[in-house]
């Protein structure tokens, strides 16, 4: 087990690594100048050069590439162009807001959707399962976007009982801020949902043909406790493996639901640090997403051992 976890460990740092020098290597063939951006396109020629060498652009790109590492290993991710605060603090703003999203997105997502798939496994081409899958195809086919703006005109428009869009602020309250989170939330679970419920039908059904569960039912165990004990347990590792992807999208792909909302939450400071040409912004914010799913992925290999006891044993696997 040690040395599967320092073989993880090691993988994680690469895989880091590597995504680093290709996050840099996209912003560096992104067209526009930051320094024309802040100063405007009639900036004279000699503060433009000021403020590329203050920006430290002036640089090589493999020495500037090299602060940047460094930065990022020390955990100074650098102070924002635009905003003319550091980076940390920008995240800390946001965090606020998009963690709370994705786990609410998340946890909603599971709640239907792990129910719904055992359910159609359980009722396999019967009337539940037909119409679990009629679900689940509609969810993957709605556009999240066009489902954000129909639950406000039901919500917020026609039945005014929630807020169509803004963030209340976790000052203002619990609930206050809680329900301006609400539809959005509802948003983003639906297509993942879909996707879930789906991975969790293939999954159950594939278990419930495994000889284990067929031994289990000839010793007398019924059908209903063969299908919870031994058949949905089993059938969760990759039903984990795509939650854990989906939390990572979900913190990190919530774009254009944040706009929808106009939610000052990462995925849209990182859309509007882009169209500024925030370039350390847009750098440490992608980084440190791309951290968030590989640290998500790693956890989720180390909670295949809990469900599954036969992957516990051995060094090189759990």
């Amino acid at each position: 087990m040690a040395l599967f976890l320092l073989q993880r460990l090691g993988t994680l740092l690469i895989t880091l690594l590597v995504a680093s020098l290709l996050v840099f290597l996209v912003m560096e063939v992104l067209p526009g100048d930051p320094a024309s951006i802040i100063l405007g396109v009639n900036a004279r020629a000699d503060t433009l050069a000021a403020l590329r060498a203050e920006m430290g652009l002036d640089r090589p790109a493999w020495e500037r590439y090299l602060l940047w590492l460094g930065g990022l290993v020390t955990g100074d991710l650098g102070r924002s162009y635009t905003y003319g605060v550091t980076v940390w603090e920008l995240v800390a703003e946001r965090i606020g807001l998009s963690l709370p999203l994705a786990l609410m997105a998340i946890v909603l997502s599971t709640v239907l959707a792990i129910p719904l798939g055992v359910l159609a496994a359980a009722r396999r081409n019967k009337a539940a399962d037909v119409g679990v899958m009629g679900f689940t195809q509609l969810g993957i086919a709605i556009p999240n976007f066009w489902f954000a703006i129909l639950l406000i005109l039901l919500f917020a428009v026609h039945w005014q009982i929630l807020p169509a869009g803004g963030f209340a602020g976790w000052d203002a309250g619990f609930w206050p801020a809680l329900k301006t989170l609400l539809l959005p939330a509802v948003a983003l679970a639906l297509p993942q949902a879909a996707i879930l419920a789906r991975v969790t039908r293939s999954s159950v059904l594939e278990t419930l043909g495994e000889d284990y569960v067929r031994t289990a039912r000839a010793k007398g165990l019924s059908r209903r406790a063969a299908l919870w004990r031994h058949a949905v347990r089993n059938a969760l590792i990759p039903v984990v493996t795509i939650m854990g992807l989906q939390f990572s999208f979900l913190l990190a792909g919530t774009i254009i639901i944040e706009n929808v909302f106009y939610l000052p939450g990462l995925g849209r400071l990182i859309f509007q640090a882009i169209a500024q040409r925030d370039l350390i912004v847009v750098k440490d914010l992608v980084i440190l997403l791309a951290a968030s799913v590989v640290v998500v992925n790693f956890l989720v290999d180390l909670l295949y051992a809990v469900l599954d006891p036969r992957l516990r044993g051995g060094g090189h696997v759990l």
